[in-house]
């Protein structure tokens, strides 16, 4: 095993500004943890553009290596967890953040990051989900819990994006009749290819939202936008339906009033798939790579590392489509 290894690195200039380039890091410059991982594979996230752009509010210590995913091969670890040559798969906690990440050959991370790769995933799979359809599937396990199939409509927000088509695609699986939001006209067919029902523009979402409540029509929703958006969702959803918000990509603030809760019963639940227990991450991982298991080449646009500048621009722009998958 060479110490020297290719990765993405961002370094921070004078004046606050940014660089990224590939280049070679040292093994030995990695954190201090048991558990060594060759990465194969990653993703590109929403997060993961932010950290390559030096966002603070994401990453705070350079020189960093972005990338909050990653699929590969155990070399060693010192806790017992896992033996040499298993196949793991690491989202969350803080890989990629201020803990070099999977844009790099080699990650050094706890144990307890990093699940055995589930039984009818490859580590490919893996990273096409990563953690966008994770958090989609935690998404859609809070639904499942609370809203029938035969309930009514289930809206998905933001459903071009990692997250949502994800949703929209499980959901359909999972025998739910889907309604697909996007603010790209062109994207009906693609949402209508991964099990949409319906394709609707966000000016029908949002029309009326001025006013206190708006005509029940949702029997739950999976929310990526936040804002003005999942306030919109919440007054428009039906009777004891449920919400699930994940996002913040159209606004952290929450202009809603109280009525849909005290007068609808409506639920609003936050997923959060960064430090989520081992049990439930083990749960839904399973069901991706089982019952809710979809046709992930719909979703994909395989690049590799050194390619990879054009999609960071796209995805900070609002211009992507699926996943990006990574090629280390």
């Amino acid at each position: 095993m060479s110490e020297q290894f290719k990765a993405m690195i961002v370094e921070k200039q004078p004046e606050n500004n940014f660089t990224r380039k590939i280049g070679s890091r040292a093994i030995s410059e990695l954190p201090e943890a048991p558990l060594l991982i060759k990465v194969q594979y990653s993703s590109l996230n929403f997060k993961d553009a932010l950290s390559a752009t030096g966002n603070p509010g994401v990453s705070r210590n350079f020189p960093h290596t972005p990338g909050i995913d990653a699929a590969g091969v155990v070399v060693e670890d010192a806790s017992g967890t896992f033996t040499s040559g298993d196949q793991v798969v690491v989202t969350g906690w803080d890989l990629g953040m201020n803990t070099a990440g999977g844009y790099g050959e080699y990650i050094r991370i706890p144990a307890e990051w990093a699940i055995a790769l589930p039984e009818g995933l490859t580590l490919r799979d893996s990273m096409i989900l990563g953690t966008a359809g994770f958090t989609a599937g935690l998404s859609v396990q809070a639904l499942v819990e609370r809203v029938s199939p035969n309930a009514g409509e289930i809206l998905v927000t933001g459903a071009t994006g990692g997250v949502g088509s994800v949703a929209v695609a499980i959901l359909a699986k999972a025998g739910y009749k889907v309604v697909a939001v996007t603010g790209k006209a062109d994207q009906t067919e693609f949402l209508k290819s991964l099990g949409a029902s319906e394709v609707v523009s966000r000016e029908t979402v949002m029309e009326k939202a001025d006013r206190p409540m708006m005509k029940e029509r949702w029997a739950g929703a999976v929310d990526v936008v936040g804002g003005e958006m999942l306030a919109a969702v919440l007054k428009s959803t039906r009777y004891g339906g449920t919400v699930t918000c994940c996002g913040l990509v159209g606004s952290p603030d929450l202009p809603v009033n109280v009525f849909p809760f005290i007068l609808r019963g409506v639920s609003l639940l936050g997923i959060d798939s960064v430090q989520c227990p081992a049990e439930p991450r083990l749960v839904v991982w399973n069901k991706l790579a089982n019952e809710w298991q979809v046709d992930l080449e719909a979703l994909v646009n395989e690049v590799a590392l050194e390619n990879l500048e054009d999609s960071i621009q796209a995805i900070l722009r609002g211009g992507s489509r699926g996943r990006v998958l990574v090629k280390i």
